[in-house]
This record gives structure tokens, sequence and C-alpha cells, in this order.
């Protein structure tokens, strides 16, 4: 894995706030993270996704659902930069108070509510 690939997934307000609900909280659906930090289905699994390629977390299938976790099989250089970020971060809070603003601004430049077409 690219250090600069690892660094990027953590650079986003959403995928911290998805990591800081994972690392602390345990196993979660995308169903429960999207509904804690406001995103919808399809750009919740895109940023984990994003996630889980820079081995930050690790998912399984659970029926319907895919459920995601903290990857404990992390190095311990990696875990500490992890740790060291969420530290640093916005609280998930934050990060969907973030993401609602980003969805605004793109509404406002194209015109339509939330930045997608209804």
């Amino acid at each position: 894995m690219d250090l600069a690939e690892f660094l990027a997934a953590l650079a986003d307000p959403v995928r911290l706030g998805a990591l800081r609900i994972v690392w602390s909280d345990g196993e979660h659906c995308v169903c429960e993270l999207m509904e804690r930090l406001g995103a919808s289905q399809s750009r919740m699994s895109r940023h984990m996704k994003v996630l889980r390629q820079a081995g930050v977390v690790l998912d399984r299938r659970d029926r319907q659902w895919v459920r995601y976790r903290r990857n404990p099989d992390l190095s311990p250089e990696l875990t500490a930069i992890v740790e060291a970020v969420l530290r640093a971060g916005p609280a998930a809070e934050d990060a969907r108070a973030l993401a609602q603003a980003k969805g605004a601004r793109a509404g406002a430049q194209t015109g339509v509510e939330g930045g997608a077409a209804r």
C-alpha cells in the first residue's frame, strides 16, 4: 500500500467521521454510518471503499448489509497515524455539518437543492 493513498483516505471529513465511529464503536453497517453522518448510501459506500482499499477498515457481508470494522492487522505505525488524525480531526457531528455544507454549496452552484437532481 502506498503511504500517499493511505493519507489521502484520511483526508476527507466524512471518511474521518466514519472512521471515528468504526474505530471507537466497533462494527457498523453502511446504513448506520449514513444515518449518523447524513450521507447518502452510495456516497457512504464510496467513502468506505476508499478506507477499505487503504487497509484502514475491513468489511464483511451480512445478508444484504456490508459491515465495516477497524483493521486489527494494521501496522502499529499506521495505527498511530490514524489515532493521531482522529484526535486532531473533526468529530462525527462536525463531519456531518461539513457534508451538509458541501451539499448546499454544490446545490447553489448547480441550482439544485442538496447538489443532486431530485
